[in-house]
């Protein structure tokens, strides 16, 4: 019982912060300019193109600028082909399983990448997020408009991430990221075959349950396979369930019918307030990221869903209850193939629980001995 407290409160446990609102400050940047001038073009509806262009400043936070730069222009090759790959999709009419059986293909795919380059948030999350989300979307104007907006985006993350430069101008010849052992040509392969089994199995729960939003149980499926290890795992997946459905209730104040005849704004007024929430949302997502995952999940939840909204408006009651539906079979799913595929020499869930070694789960089969994911 006392590894079951230990868990228990290591869920609640807030890291330390760490400059956190230096990173949250450049991320809202990256995010604010170039919403703000779809804004103010009148284009709302693209802002979802920008966003996962912008959250290239997500990466590379604690580096020096000469590396961040690095780390931030392989992550923009994650973030700009989940956004290519979900145009082809929607200009194509591409939904249901093909949807489930690209992501998951490039889940894998995405995953053996981010191992490689040694990415930091790990895995291809934001990627295969972008993927589905604009898969899901009509294309509002032409194919390359949208990649257009989302490079676009991307760079300018990069320029503000690497900023800072111009003030220290610190550069190291021959420095290189990726100086420590990654995992193993077998571990990264096992590993990119668990974004498969668990993004592909989610996304076929999605599909027949008939929800219009089947990407979402599929991204949330990703997220425990980017814990460190089990009980980490573990850990990410109840976050991302239990902060989801904090971040419903307040995207339910936000977005459903009653709030908005008390408020008087007219349906453009709505769009403008929804824009500048997205932009909010997204620096107390990126404030909380690396201390607490559920936490930042109660931010990022609205950010997408406000995103949606503003990209294809659809009944708010609906969009909020797939939203939750598709979270939670996802993330169950995740933690289940977490489970199930373990590391070699790994405990059982039961004896990281302090059960006795005579409750075995076995896994249907392991990592290699020494694995470092």
């Amino acid at each position: 019982m006392k590894r079951v407290a230990e868990q228990v409160r290591a869920l609640h446990r807030l890291e330390p912060a760490s400059n956190d609102h230096l990173a949250a400050l450049r991320v809202a940047a990256g995010v604010a300019i170039p919403s703000l001038l779809l804004l103010a073009a009148g284009r709302t509806d693209l802002i979802m193109y920008a966003v996962f262009g912008a959250l290239t400043g997500m990466y590379g936070r604690a580096e020096p600028h000469q590396l961040r730069l690095i780390h931030q222009a392989q992550a923009a090759l994650v973030l700009l082909g989940g956004v290519t790959v979900g145009v082809v999709l929607s200009v194509n009419h591409l939904h249901s399983w093909w949807l489930v059986a690209v992501e998951a293909v490039l889940a894998g795919l995405g995953s053996a990448y981010s191992d490689r380059v040694r990415l930091r948030p790990n895995g291809p999350f934001f990627g295969i997020l972008a993927l589905g989300a604009c898969a899901s979307v009509p294309m509002a104007v032409p194919w390359y408009a949208a990649l257009l907006i989302a490079a676009g985006s991307a760079a300018f993350s990069m320029v503000i991430g690497f900023g800072g430069w111009f003030r220290r101008r610190t550069w190291q010849p021959g420095a290189t990221r990726n100086r420590q052992a990654g995992p193993g040509r077998r571990e990264m392969l096992t590993h990119a075959a668990r974004y498969v089994l668990a993004v592909g199995a989610a996304g076929t729960l999605g599909v027949l349950s008939g929800s219009g939003h089947p990407h979402w149980a599929m991204a949330a499926a990703a997220v425990p396979l980017a814990g460190a290890d089990l009980p980490s795992s573990v850990r990410r997946g109840i976050h991302r369930i239990v902060g989801t459905f904090v971040g419903l209730a307040v995207t339910a104040v936000v977005i459903l019918p009653e709030p908005w005849t008390l408020t008087g704004l007219f349906p453009g007024q709505q769009a403008i307030l929804l824009a500048v929430l997205v932009i909010l949302f997204q620096f107390t997502t990126e404030l909380f990221m690396a201390r607490h995952y559920g936490f930042a999940m109660v931010s990022f939840t609205p950010v997408i869903l406000l995103m949606t909204q503003l990209a294809s408006p659809i009944d708010p009651a609906l969009l909020i209850l797939e939203r939750g539906v598709e979270t939670l079979v996802g993330a169950l799913v995740g933690i289940l193939v977490v489970i199930a595929v373990r590391r070699s020499g790994t405990r059982s869930p039961a004896a990281l629980l302090g059960l006795g070694t005579h409750v075995r789960l076995p896994p249907l089969f392991r990592l290699p001995r020494g694995s470092r994911h």
